[in-house]
């Protein structure tokens, strides 16, 4: 959650285990969802990242995710 902030997205709201993250365009929302753990899985993870890449560049977000 901590790396999507860093790229203007901020928490819009939370129903049970999952939290919605939301960046406002001048011509749109952009919206994400993501499970609210302390831990997630190598395949969640790399969802999350797929779904990230809709908004911000795969290259900007490649190194926050795979080190």
């Amino acid at each position: 959650m901590h790396i999507l902030e860093r790229f203007g997205f901020e928490v819009y709201s939370q129903r049970g285990s999952h939290i919605k993250l939301r960046r406002m365009n001048q011509t749109h929302k952009e919206t994400l969802t993501i499970p609210n753990h302390r831990e997630l899985d190598t395949g969640t993870c790399r969802a999350i990242f797929r779904q990230a890449c809709r908004y911000v560049s795969e290259t900007e977000l490649f190194p926050y995710f795979y080190q």
